[in-house]
C-alpha cells in the first residue's frame, strides 16, 4: 500500500467534488483485482465502500461543532489518525491510508498518478454475522465468548498509558455535560417526557453533590486513560482473537475516560438490544482480571449518564434526517431515556 500524499491545499477549482468521488468509488472497476460489486454505506461524516474483501472509508468535507473535515489536509490527517488509533485494538484490520489521485487528463485512481484529491482508510472487511450486535440478535453469544473479548479489553486498559487530570475539573465537566444533556432531551420540540428527563438529570447532579468523591477517587487512583471512545456492540467483532473497530478518532477528549465508564456504556448498548446480562458479565470479567471493583453506584452513574447522552444524540438526529426517519430516532431517544430512568434508583 502506497502511503497517501497530502498536498498543501485543496487544489484547483476544477478538482472533483464529493459526488464525483463517490461515483468513481462506487464503480467496481476502480479497485485492484476483479471486484464484481461495490456496496455503499453512508453516514453523516463518511461514505464507506464495501468490496469483496475490503472496506474503504471516504470522509465527507463537513464542518460540525465537534469536528472539521472541511479541508483535504484535515481529512487526510484524520485518516492517518484513524488507522493509528484503531490498530491498538484491531491491528490486522486497519491496513493503511490510500490516496485518491487525479491525473492531468482528469482521470481518478487509487494510489495512481497525479495529485492527491482525497484520502481513504482501507480496512479488511469483517463478516457482518460476527459483529456482537448481530450475534446478540441471533442468540449466538455465550459466556466464554463474552469473557474472551472482555479479557482483551482488560489487557488493553491495563497497558494503556494513564492520563493525568484535575479531579475538580473532571467533576465539573460531568456536571456541565449532565445539564446540557438534560436540557436538550427536555426540549419540547422532541416530544419526549420532559419531567422524566429533568428528574434523571437532577438525580445525576445530586449524585455528584453527594457522592462526587467516588469520581475523585478514580482520578486519584490513576484510573483515567485513553480508551476506545465509542465502544458499542456493532464495533465488537467476535473473531479469534476479537477485535474492536471504529474508535472515536477525531477528538482525543472523548477518548479520555474511566475504563469502567466505557464498559458501562457497552453494557447499556447491550441492554438496548435486550441483552443486559452481557454488560454485567463484561464488568464482572474486568473486575476479576484487574481487581478494579468500583462502587456499584458509580457504575450506575456512568450508565445513566451515557443513556442521557445517547438520548440527546438520537433526538438531535431529527434535525439531520428527513421526516420519514424522525419516528425511528425519537423512538430510540425515548428508549434511552426509559433505560436511564430505570437505573436511577441505583444511585
Amino acid at each position: 500500500m502506497n502511503r497517501a500524499r497530502t498536498p498543501p491545499s485543496d487544489g484547483p477549482d476544477t478538482a472533483p467534488g464529493l459526488w464525483d468521488k463517490v461515483a468513481f468509488l462506487s464503480d467496481p472497476a476502480s479497485y485492484p483485482g476483479a471486484e464484481r460489486a461495490v456496496r455503499r454505506v453512508q453516514t453523516h461524516m463518511s461514505v464507506v465502500f464495501l468490496t469483496g474483501a475490503h472496506a474503504y472509508k471516504l470522509k465527507k468535507p463537513v464542518k460540525l461543532s465537534f469536528l472539521d473535515f472541511s479541508t483535504l489536509e484535515r481529512r487526510c490527517a484524520d485518516c492517518r489518525r484513524e488507522v493509528r488509533l484503531n490498530r491498538r485494538l484491531a491491528p490486522g484490520v486497519y491496513l493503511g491510508v490510500v490516496s485518491l489521485n487525479l491525473a492531468g487528463d482528469g482521470t481518478l485512481s487509487l494510489d495512481g498518478p497525479g495529485d492527491t484529491v482525497d484520502c481513504l482508510v482501507k480496512m479488511r472487511r469483517l463478516a457482518r454475522e460476527r459483529m456482537l450486535d448481530a450475534a446478540i440478535e441471533t442468540g449466538r453469544v455465550d459466556e466464554p465468548t463474552v469473557r474472551g473479548f472482555a479479557a482483551v479489553l482488560a489487557r488493553f486498559y491495563g497497558n494503556a498509558p494513564r492520563v493525568r487530570v484535575d479531579a475538580g475539573r473532571w467533576r465539573r465537566n460531568f456536571a456541565r455535560d449532565i445539564l446540557q444533556n438534560r436540557d436538550a432531551v427536555a426540549e419540547p420540540r422532541f416530544g419526549l417526557p420532559v419531567r422524566v428527563a429533568r428528574a434523571v438529570g437532577d438525580a445525576l447532579i445530586r449524585f455528584l453533590e453527594m457522592h462526587g468523591d467516588l469520581l475523585d477517587a478514580r482520578v486519584m487512583a490513576g484510573r483515567i486513560l485513553e480508551g476506545h471512545g465509542d465502544l458499542r456492540p456493532e464495533h465488537v467483532c467476535l473473531e479469534d482473537p476479537p477485535v474492536f473497530i471504529d474508535c472515536l478518532e477525531f477528538d482525543r477528549r472523548f477518548r479520555i475516560l474511566d475504563p469502567v465508564d466505557e464498559l458501562a456504556y457497552l453494557g447499556l448498548e447491550c441492554e438496548m438490544l435486550g441483552a443486559a446480562p452481557i454488560g454485567e458479565l463484561v464488568l464482572d470479567s474486568y473486575r476479576e482480571i484487574t481487581g478494579d471493583g468500583p462502587d456499584p453506584r458509580l457504575v450506575a452513574f456512568y450508565r445513566i449518564h451515557r443513556a442521557m447522552l445517547r438520548a440527546k444524540l438520537s433526538a438531535w438526529h431529527v434535525l439531520d434526517y428527513e421526516p420519514g426517519e424522525h419516528e425511528k430516532w425519537l423512538g430510540r431517544a425515548g428508549r434511552y431515556l426509559e433505560l436511564a430512568a430505570g437505573h436511577a434508583d441505583k444511585l
